[in-house]
């Protein structure tokens, strides 16, 4: 026992670890996020509601989006964004690992008559022949991706657009970084019950990283059967930090938001949006 509690407050290099999948996969686990997506009033896995119209309408704006406008939506869930736009008539393909996310958007798509393409893949191996004129990636996804998945996705992006495209998507800030703290916590059935339908002892170890601006929330959930770790990462970024990931992969930041709904750019922000150009 004394081993195992050990290796439960081990803290692992940045990035070390990559356990998306047993998140977005597992389908008890899948089930509580799609919950989490689909309640109107929360912050969790998407954005409240209200929020979500004023984004699509700054979207649809800013962009032009309109007939015949190819978007990709870059971890799109269950179509929250994706299902929106699309009735502005854009021709839009979503692509998401959840396959219950996933179900769940094509068949708002079926009920809405909505002609979206959906993916169910990892979107670090999406590959298509389509070249698009914006790509989303909202939530923060980019923030929980290791620095050679970041430039994998980046690469990606550069390859499936158009010359006159562009990329928006949302990241952490500084701001927010600094008021995180290291924790560890042991509680039965931690969130509630999120991690099993089953009785288990949950740990989360909470750890900061300094020099590389990570936050690492490590869950170690104790079953009668089984014991498993998910590693739940988040890389803070500066603008600066940004630029110089984008223009490594042949792009140039274009504007700063304070959000992904055109809010003005406040450095004081605890988060930051980037419409991204190629060079």
């Amino acid at each position: 026992m004394f081993k195992e509690l050990e290796e439960i407050n081990i803290r692992p290099e940045p990035f070390a670890f990559y356990t998306a999948s047993d998140l977005w996969t597992d389908e008890h686990t899948s089930k509580q996020m799609l919950a989490f997506h689909l309640n109107e009033d929360m912050d969790v896995s998407s954005r409240n509601v209200e929020f979500i119209h004023r984004s699509v309408e700054w979207i649809v704006s800013r962009f032009n989006v309109g007939k015949g406008t190819k978007i990709a939506d870059f971890g799109c869930g269950p179509g929250l964004y994706a299902t929106r736009i699309a009735a502005r008539h854009a021709d839009v393909t979503g692509i998401d690992f959840s396959n219950r996310a996933i179900t769940y958007a094509r068949e708002a798509a079926a009920r809405e008559r909505l002609n979206i393409h959906y993916v169910h893949q990892n979107y670090l191996e999406f590959e298509t022949e389509d070249r698009f004129d914006l790509i989303l990636m909202i939530m923060f996804d980019f923030c929980a991706l290791s620095p050679i998945q970041r430039k994998n996705i980046v690469s990606r992006f550069h390859r499936i657009l158009k010359p006159t495209g562009s990329v928006l998507l949302d990241v952490y800030s500084l701001a927010a970084f600094h008021k995180q703290k290291e924790t560890a916590i042991y509680q039965a059935d931690l969130l509630n019950g999120f991690w099993s339908p089953k009785r288990y002892h949950g740990f989360l170890n909470t750890f900061k990283y300094d020099k590389e601006k990570v936050i690492l929330d490590k869950y170690t959930i104790v079953e009668a059967d089984r014991v498993r770790t998910i590693y739940n990462w988040l890389q803070y970024f500066t603008p600066e930090d940004l630029e110089i990931e984008f223009s490594e992969c042949g792009f140039t930041i274009e504007e700063l938001y304070s959000d992904v709904a055109g809010t003005l750019y406040d450095p004081q922000s605890e988060e930051f949006a980037v419409v991204a150009k190629r060079s």
